[in-house]
Protein backbone atom coordinates (compact mmCIF):
# COMPACT_ATOMS: atom_id res chain seq x y z
CA UNK A 1 0.00 0.00 0.00
CA UNK A 2 1.48 3.41 -0.78
CA UNK A 3 1.46 6.57 1.39
CA UNK A 4 -1.22 8.33 1.87
CA UNK A 5 -0.34 11.76 0.16
CA UNK A 6 -1.00 14.93 2.34
CA UNK A 7 -0.78 12.96 5.44
CA UNK A 8 2.14 14.42 6.79
CA UNK A 9 3.08 11.44 8.34
CA UNK A 10 6.71 10.97 6.85
CA UNK A 11 9.27 11.70 4.21
CA UNK A 12 11.75 10.20 1.92
CA UNK A 13 13.58 7.01 3.65
CA UNK A 14 10.45 7.03 6.05
CA UNK A 15 11.71 9.77 8.45
CA UNK A 16 9.31 12.51 10.07
CA UNK A 17 8.72 15.17 7.81
CA UNK A 18 9.61 18.47 10.31
CA UNK A 19 6.79 20.59 9.89
CA UNK A 20 8.89 24.15 10.67
CA UNK A 21 6.35 25.37 12.95
CA UNK A 22 6.57 27.48 16.05
CA UNK A 23 4.03 27.76 18.51
CA UNK A 24 2.84 31.14 19.90
CA UNK A 25 4.77 30.80 22.96
CA UNK A 26 8.03 31.19 20.89
CA UNK A 27 9.67 27.94 23.20
CA UNK A 28 10.98 26.29 19.67
CA UNK A 29 10.71 23.46 17.08
CA UNK A 30 12.51 21.12 15.35
CA UNK A 31 14.94 21.33 12.66
CA UNK A 32 15.53 18.86 9.39
CA UNK A 33 17.92 16.26 11.70
CA UNK A 34 15.60 16.53 14.79
CA UNK A 35 17.33 18.52 16.87
CA UNK A 36 15.13 21.01 18.84
CA UNK A 37 15.75 25.09 17.97
CA UNK A 38 14.74 27.98 20.36
CA UNK A 39 14.16 31.36 19.76
CA UNK A 40 13.76 34.06 22.71
CA UNK A 41 10.63 36.24 22.02
CA UNK A 42 9.85 39.34 24.23
CA UNK A 43 5.89 38.80 25.82
CA UNK A 44 4.08 41.66 25.37
CA UNK A 45 2.75 43.72 28.91
CA UNK A 46 -0.73 41.95 28.43
CA UNK A 47 1.08 38.65 29.14
CA UNK A 48 2.01 39.52 32.87
CA UNK A 49 -0.85 39.18 35.04
CA UNK A 50 -2.24 42.50 36.36
CA UNK A 51 -1.23 41.10 40.21
CA UNK A 52 2.02 40.40 38.81
CA UNK A 53 2.36 44.09 38.01
CA UNK A 54 1.35 45.57 41.21
CA UNK A 55 3.73 43.73 43.06
CA UNK A 56 6.49 44.87 41.17
CA UNK A 57 4.99 48.43 41.34
CA UNK A 58 5.28 48.35 45.33
CA UNK A 59 8.26 46.96 45.73
CA UNK A 60 10.21 49.75 43.56
CA UNK A 61 8.22 52.03 45.56
CA UNK A 62 9.58 50.27 48.78
CA UNK A 63 13.23 50.11 47.38
CA UNK A 64 12.86 53.97 46.24
CA UNK A 65 11.62 54.61 49.98
CA UNK A 66 14.34 52.69 51.67
CA UNK A 67 16.91 54.94 49.75
CA UNK A 68 15.21 58.41 50.29
CA UNK A 69 16.68 58.78 53.65
CA UNK A 70 20.23 57.95 53.09
CA UNK A 71 20.15 59.90 49.44
CA UNK A 72 19.04 62.90 51.50
CA UNK A 73 22.10 62.40 54.23
CA UNK A 74 24.53 61.48 51.14
CA UNK A 75 23.14 65.43 49.69
CA UNK A 76 23.39 67.04 52.93
CA UNK A 77 27.09 65.70 53.75
CA UNK A 78 27.76 66.71 50.52
CA UNK A 79 26.14 70.23 50.51
CA UNK A 80 27.73 70.67 54.44
CA UNK A 81 31.65 69.64 52.80
CA UNK A 82 31.25 72.21 50.16
CA UNK A 83 30.00 74.97 52.42
CA UNK A 84 32.71 73.94 54.84
CA UNK A 85 35.32 74.40 52.29
CA UNK A 86 34.20 77.65 51.23
CA UNK A 87 34.26 79.08 54.83
CA UNK A 88 37.40 77.64 55.84
CA UNK A 89 39.81 76.81 53.12
CA UNK A 90 38.82 79.69 50.97
CA UNK A 91 39.34 83.55 51.25
CA UNK A 92 35.78 83.92 50.45
CA UNK A 93 34.90 85.32 53.42
CA UNK A 94 38.03 86.28 54.72
CA UNK A 95 39.06 89.46 57.36
CA UNK A 96 38.96 92.28 55.25
CA UNK A 97 38.68 95.05 57.96
CA UNK A 98 39.68 95.06 61.42
CA UNK A 99 36.83 97.54 63.29
CA UNK A 100 38.10 99.29 66.59
CA UNK A 101 36.01 101.45 68.74
CA UNK A 102 36.48 102.50 72.29
CA UNK A 103 40.07 103.76 71.61
CA UNK A 104 41.10 107.08 72.76
CA UNK A 105 44.27 106.63 74.75
CA UNK A 106 45.25 103.81 72.31
CA UNK A 107 44.99 104.57 68.03
CA UNK A 108 43.34 101.92 66.35
CA UNK A 109 46.70 101.12 64.21
CA UNK A 110 48.32 100.29 67.51
CA UNK A 111 45.04 97.78 68.29
CA UNK A 112 45.12 96.35 65.12
CA UNK A 113 49.27 96.11 65.41
CA UNK A 114 48.36 94.06 68.65
CA UNK A 115 45.32 91.85 66.80
CA UNK A 116 47.72 90.13 64.38
CA UNK A 117 45.35 89.36 62.42
CA UNK A 118 46.54 88.85 58.57
CA UNK A 119 44.26 89.79 56.05
CA UNK A 120 42.23 87.79 54.14
CA UNK A 121 42.93 84.80 56.56
CA UNK A 122 38.99 83.22 56.91
CA UNK A 123 37.12 84.44 59.29
CA UNK A 124 36.11 81.51 60.66
CA UNK A 125 39.71 80.55 61.57
CA UNK A 126 40.19 83.50 63.47
CA UNK A 127 41.38 82.76 67.09
CA UNK A 128 39.21 84.79 69.15
CA UNK A 129 40.25 84.05 72.33
CA UNK A 130 44.30 84.77 71.35
CA UNK A 131 43.34 88.27 69.53
CA UNK A 132 41.49 88.87 72.53
CA UNK A 133 44.60 88.32 75.07
CA UNK A 134 46.96 90.13 72.73
CA UNK A 135 44.82 93.18 72.51
CA UNK A 136 44.21 92.86 76.40
CA UNK A 137 48.22 93.12 77.00
CA UNK A 138 48.07 96.52 76.12
CA UNK A 139 48.40 98.40 78.91
CA UNK A 140 45.67 100.79 78.58
CA UNK A 141 43.38 97.83 77.90
CA UNK A 142 40.67 97.22 80.78
CA UNK A 143 38.88 94.97 79.36
CA UNK A 144 38.43 94.14 75.37
CA UNK A 145 35.44 92.10 73.16
CA UNK A 146 36.62 90.41 69.70
CA UNK A 147 33.53 89.14 67.29
CA UNK A 148 33.33 88.56 64.19
CA UNK A 149 30.77 90.36 61.91
CA UNK A 150 30.33 88.47 58.65
CA UNK A 151 30.84 88.38 55.68
CA UNK A 152 34.22 89.62 55.97
CA UNK A 153 34.73 92.20 59.34
CA UNK A 154 36.29 91.62 62.92
CA UNK A 155 34.96 93.85 65.39
CA UNK A 156 37.36 94.87 68.90
CA UNK A 157 36.09 96.69 71.29
CA UNK A 158 38.07 97.99 73.89
CA UNK A 159 37.06 99.81 77.37
CA UNK A 160 39.87 101.41 78.39
CA UNK A 161 41.31 101.91 81.90
CA UNK A 162 40.12 105.33 83.89
CA UNK A 163 42.97 107.60 85.02
CA UNK A 164 42.56 107.71 89.28
CA UNK A 165 46.08 109.61 89.69
CA UNK A 166 49.19 110.28 88.54
CA UNK A 167 52.57 109.24 89.95
CA UNK A 168 55.47 111.12 89.88
CA UNK A 169 58.92 109.26 89.06
CA UNK A 170 61.89 111.47 88.34
CA UNK A 171 60.86 113.80 85.57
CA UNK A 172 57.98 112.12 83.99
CA UNK A 173 54.86 110.90 85.62
CA UNK A 174 53.18 106.54 85.66
CA UNK A 175 49.18 107.52 85.47
CA UNK A 176 47.13 104.82 87.68
CA UNK A 177 43.65 103.80 87.23
CA UNK A 178 41.24 103.07 90.55
CA UNK A 179 43.17 99.64 90.67
CA UNK A 180 46.80 100.79 90.94
CA UNK A 181 47.52 99.67 87.50
CA UNK A 182 50.19 102.07 85.99
CA UNK A 183 49.24 102.35 82.15
CA UNK A 184 50.64 105.05 80.82
CA UNK A 185 53.94 107.39 81.17
CA UNK A 186 53.39 111.12 80.53
CA UNK A 187 55.90 114.00 80.26
CA UNK A 188 53.79 116.78 81.62
CA UNK A 189 51.39 116.40 84.97
CA UNK A 190 47.85 116.48 83.16
CA UNK A 191 45.70 118.78 85.47
CA UNK A 192 42.76 116.67 86.25
CA UNK A 193 44.42 114.12 88.41
CA UNK A 194 45.62 114.29 91.87
CA UNK A 195 49.35 113.86 92.76
CA UNK A 196 49.69 110.55 94.41
CA UNK A 197 53.60 110.29 96.15
CA UNK A 198 54.42 106.77 96.25
CA UNK A 199 57.81 104.68 96.01
CA UNK A 200 56.63 102.20 93.48
CA UNK A 201 53.28 102.12 92.23
CA UNK A 202 51.35 98.86 91.41
CA UNK A 203 48.00 97.17 91.89
CA UNK A 204 49.63 95.08 94.52
CA UNK A 205 51.51 98.01 96.58
CA UNK A 206 49.70 99.16 99.93
CA UNK A 207 51.13 102.60 99.23
CA UNK A 208 49.47 102.77 96.35
CA UNK A 209 46.30 101.34 96.95
CA UNK A 210 45.91 103.05 100.35
CA UNK A 211 46.51 106.29 98.34
CA UNK A 212 43.84 105.73 96.15
CA UNK A 213 41.44 104.97 98.88
CA UNK A 214 41.89 107.94 100.50
CA UNK A 215 40.92 110.07 97.28
CA UNK A 216 38.16 107.98 96.65
CA UNK A 217 36.86 109.29 99.71
CA UNK A 218 37.73 112.98 99.32
CA UNK A 219 34.65 115.39 99.30
CA UNK A 220 34.46 117.97 96.26
CA UNK A 221 35.76 120.93 98.44
CA UNK A 222 38.92 118.81 100.05
CA UNK A 223 39.61 117.59 95.95
CA UNK A 224 39.23 121.44 94.91
CA UNK A 225 41.77 121.98 97.18
CA UNK A 226 44.60 119.04 97.00
CA UNK A 227 47.82 119.22 95.61
CA UNK A 228 48.94 116.06 96.14
CA UNK A 229 48.27 112.90 98.79
CA UNK A 230 51.66 111.82 100.19
CA UNK A 231 52.03 108.04 101.50
CA UNK A 232 55.52 108.05 103.72
CA UNK A 233 54.02 105.03 105.46
CA UNK A 234 51.16 102.63 106.35
CA UNK A 235 49.83 104.96 108.61
CA UNK A 236 51.60 108.27 107.67
CA UNK A 237 49.32 109.72 105.05
CA UNK A 238 48.92 114.00 104.59
CA UNK A 239 47.35 115.29 102.12
CA UNK A 240 48.90 118.57 100.56
CA UNK A 241 46.10 121.40 100.08
CA UNK A 242 46.23 124.93 98.90
CA UNK A 243 47.52 127.84 100.94
CA UNK A 244 50.50 125.10 102.26
CA UNK A 245 47.84 124.10 104.83
CA UNK A 246 48.18 120.02 105.55
CA UNK A 247 46.02 117.68 106.55
CA UNK A 248 47.57 114.88 108.77
CA UNK A 249 46.04 111.82 107.92
CA UNK A 250 46.72 108.70 109.62
CA UNK A 251 46.21 105.55 108.00
CA UNK A 252 43.56 104.62 105.13
CA UNK A 253 40.88 103.62 107.51
CA UNK A 254 37.14 105.86 108.58
CA UNK A 255 38.10 107.61 105.12
CA UNK A 256 34.54 108.90 104.82
CA UNK A 257 34.21 110.21 107.90
CA UNK A 258 37.77 111.82 108.12
CA UNK A 259 36.93 113.61 104.56
CA UNK A 260 33.65 114.88 106.08
CA UNK A 261 35.10 116.45 109.42
CA UNK A 262 38.18 117.71 107.39
CA UNK A 263 35.78 119.43 105.09
CA UNK A 264 33.79 120.92 108.01
CA UNK A 265 36.92 122.25 109.01
CA UNK A 266 38.66 123.99 105.87
CA UNK A 267 36.96 127.26 106.95
CA UNK A 268 39.01 127.43 110.59
CA UNK A 269 42.45 128.51 110.17
CA UNK A 270 45.60 127.32 110.99
CA UNK A 271 48.05 125.37 108.78
CA UNK A 272 47.53 121.67 110.10
CA UNK A 273 44.28 119.47 110.84
CA UNK A 274 44.64 116.25 111.91
CA UNK A 275 41.81 114.19 111.82
CA UNK A 276 44.01 110.84 111.92
CA UNK A 277 41.48 110.46 115.13
CA UNK A 278 38.75 111.81 113.83
CA UNK A 279 36.59 111.86 116.99
CA UNK A 280 39.63 113.88 118.50
CA UNK A 281 40.23 116.71 116.02
CA UNK A 282 42.89 119.32 116.42
CA UNK A 283 44.10 122.56 114.02
CA UNK A 284 46.75 124.31 114.66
Amino acid sequence: MSPVAGGGRGGPGGRPASTGVTGRGGRGGTDDDGARRWRLVRAGTDAVPSSVRRFMRRARQRRLRAAMPWAVVGGVLALAGLVAWIVYGTTFFGVREVRVTGAQLLTPVQIRDAAAVPDGLSLARVDIAAVRDRVAALPPVERVTVTREWPGRLLVQVVERTPAAVVPQGRRFVVVDTSGVAFRTVATRPAELPLARVGAPGPDDPATRAALEVLGALTTELRAQLIEVVVAGPARITLKLRGDRTVVWGDASDNETKARVASALLSRKGKTIDVSAPDVVTVR
